[in-house]
């Protein structure tokens, strides 16, 4: 009961904080076509995966292109685009089953539309992109521990309960986070936000 109270709370105010961060998002041509471009970008490689002997994967770098753009173009697109990477993940990434619906909103909302978070503390110095990220991939783990905790408790290991499964299960998400923000952060942010502004600016 604790961990149903704690994961509704959390996804209620995470989806009620993203809304309100969110405003303002104009949604024009160029915006709209870039977030085609994201989603896309994010979908395949999601489907690309390396298994694991736990039965969970790491993807091969598909949170990179959501946190690259929340970085350098604007975090509220990013947040935006990953409601819509979380709904057609549903549907196009393989072996991808709901066992109830409020998983949608726990892990499928939550889990892409985080990756936005990367750019909440701008991305003009390194320490704040560096920052955004980690804060990023904290509530994504978050949020696939607290889905596995709730949604998937019945495949835990004898012994282990539903915390500890979740929380080795879904340890690889971490590695892949820290991974996506060594990638990101060795890329360079200023000048690729300069060449972003420079062709018509954040939305």
């Amino acid at each position: 009961m604790t961990a149903l109270v704690i994961t509704a709370v959390f996804a209620v105010v995470y989806l009620a904080v993203t809304v309100w961060l969110c405003r303002g998002l104009r949604l024009n041509a160029r915006a709209l076509c870039l977030g085609g471009v994201l989603c896309a970008l994010t979908l395949v490689l999601a489907t690309i995966r390396i298994p694991l002997p736990t039965g969970s994967n790491i993807t091969c770098g598909s949170w990179i292109p959501l946190m690259l753009a929340a970085l350098v173009y604007d975090y509220r697109l990013s947040m935006v685009t990953g409601w819509v990477c979380g709904i057609l993940a549903m549907i196009l990434i393989p072996g991808w089953e709901a066992v109830h619906w409020a998983q949608i909103f726990v892990q499928q909302l939550v889990c892409f539309s985080c990756l936005g978070y990367a750019g909440v503390f701008g991305g003009d110095k390194r320490w704040k992109a560096v920052c955004g990220m980690a804060l990023a991939v904290a509530i994504r783990c978050a949020g696939h521990v607290l889905s596995g905790v709730i949604f998937y408790s019945q495949n835990a290991w004898d012994g282990w309960g539903a915390w500890g499964y979740s929380l080795v299960y879904n340890s690889p998400r971490l590695v892949e986070g820290i991974l996506s923000i060594l990638i990101v952060s060795v890329l360079p942010l200023r000048i690729l936000r300069r060449t972003m502004l420079r062709e018509g600016g954040a939305a």
